[in-house]
């Protein structure tokens, strides 16, 4: 298994980061591999990525949610096996971390040596910059989805 975890500052606060997060539709506007994402209820959601120039599809499962804590999920179907978990810290009432980690594992020798070259961890890290710099220029979250989610 190939794991990435990465964080960065965003100069909003904690709730309009979470909030912005739990609207997955919106994902194809600052993650850069990300095609389209449909959500089929409250914990389910259809994937469309392209990386390496490879179009997958694959449905993902919302496992645990808590509002501005943290955003928890595994593939469900498709190709692709992986696992991850967002988290979000309050560091004041202006400014929050937000903290991805992944764990998945690759599929072939291209995904196999862009693990191991860290190509992945740099296109993770730039996505985050891409969301920072989404969430900072609009100020406001898209839309939120507070509901909780657990473990059961």
């Amino acid at each position: 298994m190939a794991s990435i975890i990465e964080a960065i500052d965003v100069d909003v606060p904690v709730s309009t980061s979470y909030n912005q997060w739990t609207q997955f539709e919106e994902f194809p506007k600052f993650l850069s591999f990300v095609e389209s994402i449909t959500q089929t209820d409250d914990t389910h959601n259809h994937w469309v990525v392209k990386i390496g120039g490879v179009e997958r599809e694959f449905d993902a499962e919302v496992t645990e949610q808590l509002p501005d804590e943290r955003v928890a999920w595994n593939s469900i179907s498709g190709k692709d096996e992986h696992a991850g978990v967002v988290t979000f810290h309050k560091l004041s009432d202006t400014t929050s971390r937000v903290t991805v980690q992944i764990d998945w594992k690759p599929e072939g020798f291209v995904e196999s040596a862009g693990a191991v070259l860290g190509i992945d961890d740099h296109m993770i890290k730039k996505d985050l910059k891409n969301f920072k710099e989404f969430i900072e220029a609009r100020g406001v979250e898209d839309g939120a989805w507070r509901g909780e989610v657990t473990n059961s």
